[in-house]
């Protein structure tokens, strides 16, 4: 699995791009600390505090385009659970500290994605991840 890419994967880089040409300034693989556990978000605006991730169809099981793989598929459901566990108790960990958290999907378009960045900036409130909301039911704690 060293060919599996943890950061700048093509999607994140496309998005990074699209923000930074509409005028938006960003930190990149930030790490936000926060009691419980520490995460790095693959874009952070921190004076707004909203954490931006861009998940995987695969790792992060998206519902329209995440499969378990045929072999060894019982170590692979457990696998693809723990990370949207882990996904969760992110979520959860960082909207207690106070931050907004935006999941996107790869799979979104870029245009879609900077607009959900730019209203996601806009809107004051709690978590903000549509993705985790479907998958999940409500975020908190």
């Amino acid at each position: 699995m060293k060919g599996n890419r943890s950061r700048d994967t093509r999607p994140e880089v496309l998005l990074r791009s699209a923000l930074h040409r509409h005028g938006l300034r960003f930190r990149k693989e930030y790490r936000i600390r926060n009691a419980d556990r520490s995460c790095r978000a693959d874009v952070v605006f921190t004076r707004q505090r909203l954490a931006v991730f861009v998940d995987g169809c695969f790792w992060h099981g998206c519902p329209e385009h995440g499969r378990v793989p045929r072999s060894n598929n019982d170590y692979w459901r457990a696998k693809l659970a723990r990370n949207r566990e882990r996904d969760h108790a992110t979520n959860a960990a960082l909207v207690a500290e106070g931050w907004r958290v935006l999941r996107l999907w790869e799979h979104e378009g870029v245009e879609n994605a900077v607009r959900a960045v730019e209203r996601a900036l806009e809107t004051a409130g709690p978590c903000l991840s549509t993705r985790l909301e479907s998958a999940f039911g409500s975020l908190d704690p």
